[in-house]
């Protein structure tokens, strides 16, 4: 039910939620710059315009010795995506954001299966949201190491 005043609602894989023990980044997708949801990623002039990256805070890239433009993994028991980092003071600690629409791309790597393609639904819950009853790339935990 969505009230129809504000308020405060806890939701799943959010800040407080028990996972965050074992991932402890809340992870988002935003609309980027070089395409319009999935449309236009295949566009080679606009990827190099506007790279798929995940975006995070200094703070927490100095904690996990990730600098600006390491290949880092981001992951949680849903999936690995691999993505250069972009280390910035404009999102805040305690948060990663993909941008989302990207192509999923999995290759094997160490017996893994790893979405070079940036694909943030790699790492989403199959669960709707509870407003659109969609899928809820807002609302996902994650860790991120070096590649």
């Amino acid at each position: 039910m969505i009230s129809p005043i504000p308020i405060y609602f806890r939701n799943w894989e959010m800040y407080g939620d028990e996972l965050q023990k074992k991932y402890p980044l809340q992870c988002y997708g935003f609309h980027h710059h070089g395409r319009i949801h999935s449309t236009f990623h295949n566009l080679p002039w606009l990827r190099e315009q506007h790279p798929d990256v995940v975006f995070m805070n200094v703070l927490d890239a100095k904690a996990r010795g990730i600098n600006n433009g390491d290949l880092v993994q981001i992951f949680n028991d849903r999936g690995i995506v691999e993505l250069p980092a972009k280390v910035t003071s404009r999102i805040m600690p305690g948060v990663v954001s993909i941008p989302q629409g990207a192509w999923y791309t999995p290759v094997n790597k160490n017996g893994n299966v790893v979405d070079v393609g940036g694909n943030i639904n790699t790492l989403t819950s199959l669960r709707p949201s509870p407003l659109a009853k969609g899928n809820p790339q807002h609302t996902n935990l994650v860790e991120v190491r070096k590649a």
